[in-house]
Formats: structure tokens, C-alpha cells, sequence
């Protein structure tokens, strides 16, 4: 009876509300107000009415008494505690205070049970669900000074940076458990080929106190800023994309060619992540580790017993190629050193023995990147190495050829282009390049930026679910997960049982 009473008195208090509003548009209509301060004055009265309605569903559940005592799963009943526990919810629309009652062994000490917590399944911050999602939704693309600038905007509500900068951090904690609990694409969806590919992205990092001050004037070789690495790790499928090393040369030059190879396969359920480098007691290269353990778990998620081919692709970074020794399958695996850290070295070298922008240097770097898609790396490293001597090269030079060919020998053995071509592998990485850039770069390395290292890792680790496109999942699997840890007996108070027991 009691509940009927209630929502008798807020269907009158609603009904005030909404004759308010057409008394606002009817005046402003009358008064020929622009349109735009019309939409502006309906949108916060808006959010006003949705702060008063979330107010009355809140008050609609009472305080939580549900009786002097709750029969806990297992062990004494708890009993319920004389004082009303306050707690702040902020919510889209405002603030409000929840006052609860509260169950316990008794005033002072732990609290076992807040039936009205349960109830409303409430965050285990103040801040709403909905709000997190909004707040680390723009938070995420800008800085935290501009999201909360944006926030107070649209919804009037003023949130500081260091509370988001809090708030992503408590969003990051379940990245891990969430990367490794997505179901993996259904293998309709995949493509034959099997990629993974990684590369480093510098991040600007604060000082701390045990750094060693900046120079007041630097000189050649000292930095203006302190970075860390992060090692950005991608995996994906992609069908097979055939084409000849007379296509690529024409692609790279811009030359137009009677036969295009056609349309580029896109990458099927791409997957990021990026972990800060940086060495751990033990002297152990920890990022770098963190983003091969999860390529190696990645791949066996996508392709179980490896049996699908795949490709490891990355440029001539020693440091790289020792983790995919170290933590990717040996079997069934292509590694492949991208394209495009090749052709700047011929560029190089075509500049030792040319002018630059002259066209015998294009036509020098023509002629070998042909060569070496043709699978006659080893024919272009000797001829190089040839031209240097009958030059006697000198000083500058023959150290810039010495180290063309140093690179291109070390890196051999991913070099056979030719097969790669015919089994329709992918040949440049501009899916890492792309990912460095619009998961690291994009956020990190904005105009004054200065990282902590906790900070930096939370907002790689929240980004890197925006910029796979599971954010939406991600929200919803975070929500059940802390609803699950923070209430496991929220069933004792489920349904309209409640208004009983509360009654």
C-alpha cells in the first residue's frame, strides 16, 4: 500500500515537472528565443528532471532495512547496526547521497552486508558506471584536462583530473583476465594467414626524484626528456594477397602498371596491445616480454596447434627478433623483415655513390629493390659492397655503406621476398606502424606530456580495448565482474521480495 502511496506523489511531482517544460518552450516561442538557447535551456532542465527521477527510484528502495537481522550463507546472522551509513553516488544527470542501513557484528567494525549497495549493485566508486564509461570514453582520445572540460560542458558536472586519472587506473586493472576471456573469432572469420608483428614507441616519462637533473644546457646527444619504451604487439589474419616484385617496385615509385595486383585484403580481428619496457630487478627487458607472451597466447587462441602458416613481421630491431626466438613457435612461422626498413637503406646507399634527388639515384634504388623482391638479397649485398671498394670509399661514406650492408646481411635470412610474394604474405608492417601510431603516439605524445609509469601502462592498456573496437564488451564484462566481487549474496535482496522484507 505503501508503495502505491508513492508513486501516486511522484506521478503528481512529474507532472509539475513536465508542465514546467512546456511552460519554458511556450515562452520561448513567444518571445522568439533562437533555437539554440531553446535546446540548451531544454537540455539542462533535462538533466535536472533526470537527477530528480534517479533520486526517486533511489528513494523508492528505502534504506535497505530489511529486519534486525540478515541470515548469512554461512555463520551467525548479521545483525543490523543502529546508525544510517551514508555514501555519494555521482551519476550523469548529478550528485546524490544514499543514506543505508547496514548489517554487521557491530558499530565500529566490518560491515558484512548493505542491502541497498546490493540492490542498486552500486560501483564500488562513487562515480557511476555510465559516467566511467563516458568519462574514460573521452578520456581515452584527449587529455584528462579536456575530457573534464568537455564533461562540464554537456553535463554540468565537474570532476577533476586526478579522479580520472584514478579512474582509468581502476578501469585498466581487468585488462588481462578481459584479453584473455574474449572468445576468439569464429574461424569463418579468419583468414588463412596468421600474422603477428611488433615495434617500439618512445613515451615521454616524468622525472622522478632519484633522476639525475636535467642539464641546464644540452649539448649533442643529451635529451631534453626522459622516454620509455613501449613495445607495441599486434595479431591478426589476413587472406592471401599473390602479387609480383614489378608490382611492388611500381607501387613504391608511384608508377602506373597495366597489370595492379588489385585490391589489398584488410586485416580480419586485429588485435593490440602495448607494454612500457623497462628493467626489472633482475635486469629482465619486462615490456618486451609482457607483449610477447601475449602475441605467443594470441596466436595459440587464433590458430590451436599452429597449424594455420603464419608470419612474424617486424623490422631489424635486434631486441625483437630475440623475443620471437625466445617466446613464438619455431614451426609453421615466416619471419619477414618489412619492406619499407629496406628501401631506406638503398636510398642510403644510392646516396653514397649519387647525388641525392638525382634520378640516378632512383634509378640505382629501382634497380636493386627489384633485385632484392626477385630473392637476390645476397647478389645486391656483394655488388654493394663491390662498388665500395673499386671506389675506395672513405670516411663518411664508407662507414654509411659499411653500415647498409651491415644491416642488410644481418637481416638475410628474412629476406626472401620472392617466396613471400608468391604465397601471398604481407611484406611492410603498416599494421604495427598504424598501431604505434594511433594507440601510443596519438594519445601519449601529445604537446607537454609527462608520464608516470603507472599512469602511462593504465592508459595503454584501457586504449588499446577502445582502439580494438571492444569497448562495449569491455564495459560489460568489467561491470559484471566487480558486481560479482563486490555483492555475491545481492540474490537475498533480489526481486520484489524486497519491498517485504523492507516493508
Amino acid at each position: 500500500m505503501m508503495m502505491t502511496c508513492e508513486t501516486e506523489v511522484l506521478k503528481q511531482e512529474n507532472a509539475a515537472w513536465l508542465t514546467d517544460l512546456q511552460s519554458f518552450v511556450q515562452q520561448s516561442a513567444r518571445a522568439g528565443t533562437a533555437i539554440h538557447e531553446v535546446e540548451l535551456g531544454l537540455w539542462r532542465q533535462l538533466l535536472a528532471l533526470g537527477l530528480q527521477l534517479l533520486g526517486q527510484f533511489v528513494a523508492l528502495q528505502g534504506t535497505g532495512d530489511v529486519g534486525e537481522t540478515v541470515a548469512a550463507p554461512a555463520g551467525p546472522a548479521w545483525q543490523r547496526l543502529p546508525q544510517l551509513h551514508g555514501r555519494g553516488y555521482t551519476s550523469i544527470f548529478g550528485k546524490l547521497t544514499l543514506q543505508r542501513t547496514v548489517y554487521g557484528s557491530r558499530e565500529g567494525q566490518k560491515i558484512e552486508f548493505v542491502p541497498l549497495d546490493n540492490r542498486l549493485q552500486l560501483p564500488e566508486s562513487n562515480f557511476s558506471y555510465v559516467l566511467q564509461d563516458w568519462d574514460q570514453g573521452l578520456c581515452v582520445e584527449q587529455a584528462f584536462g579536456q575530457a573534464s572540460s568537455t564533461l562540464v560542458k554537456i553535463l554540468g558536472l565537474k570532476q577533476s583530473v586526478d579522479s580520472l586519472e584514478r579512474m582509468n587506473a581502476q578501469m585498466a586493472r581487468p585488462v588481462a583476465a578481459f584479453r584473455e576471456e574474449r572468445p576468439r573469432p569464429a574461424p569463418q572469420e579468419e583468414g588463412p594467414i596468421v600474422v603477428s608483428s611488433a615495434d617500439g614507441k618512445g613515451v615521454v616519462m616524468r622525472r622522478e626524484p632519484t633522476d639525475t637533473a636535467a642539464k641546464a644546457h644540452r649539448t649533442k646527444g643529451d635529451k631534453a626528456s626522459r622516454k620509455e619504451m613501449a613495445i607495441v604487439g599486434a595479431v591478426y589474419t589476413v587472406d592471401r594477397f599473390v602479387r609480383r616484385p614489378e608490382q611492388i617496385v611500381a607501387a613504391l615509385f608511384g608508377d602506373d602498371f597495366p597489370e595492379p595486383p588489385g585490391p589489398r585484403p584488410a586485416p580480419r580481428g586485429k588485435q593490440t596491445v602495448a607494454n612500457l619496457t623497462h628493467t626489472d630487478a633482475a635486469g629482465s627487458m619486462t615490456g618486451l616480454e609482457e607483449t610477447y607472451t601475449w602475441m605467443f597466447e594470441e596466436l595459440w587462441r587464433r590458430n590451436r596447434g599452429f597449424g594455420k602458416e603464419m608470419v612474424h613481421l617486424c623490422d631489424g630491431q635486434e631486441s625483437l627478433w630475440n623475443a620471437r626466438q625466445e617466446h613464438l613457435p619455431q614451426g609453421n612461422t615466416t619471419d619477414i623483415l618489412d619492406l619499407l626498413h629496406v628501401t631506406p637503406r638503398l636510398w642510403q646507399a644510392a646516396h653514397v655513390f649519387h647525388k641525392e634527388k638525382s634520378a640516378e639515384a632512383e634509378q640505382f634504388v629501382r634497380q636493386r629493390l627489384l633485385r632484392v623482391l626477385q630473392g637476390q638479397a645476397a647478389g645486391v649485398i656483394r655488388g654493394l659492397r663491390e662498388m665500395g671498394s673499386k671506389r675506395a670509399l672513405k670516411g663518411a661514406k664508407k662507414k654509411a655503406l659499411a653500415r647498409v650492408c651491415n644491416y642488410l646481411e644481418n637481416n638475410r635470412a628474412r629476406m626472401h621476398y620472392d617466396e613471400y610474394l608468391a604465397k601471398g604474405y604481407p611484406i611492410a608492417s603498416g599494421v604495427i606502424e598504424g598501431a604505434c601510431r594511433h594507440l601510443v603516439k596519438d594519445r601519449m605524445e601529445r604537446a607537454g606530456m609527462h608520464w608516470c609509469r603507472q599512469g602511462a601502462q593504465a592508459m595503454l592498456d584501457v586504449r588499446s580495448v577502445h582502439v580494438n573496437g571492444d569497448w562495449e564488451a569491455y564495459q560489460s564484462y568489467r561491470t559484471e565482474r566487480e558486481t560479482a566481487r563486490l555483492y555475491p549474496h545481492r540474490d537475498l535482496v533480489a526481486g520484489e521480495a524486497y519491498f517485504s522484507l523492507a516493508a
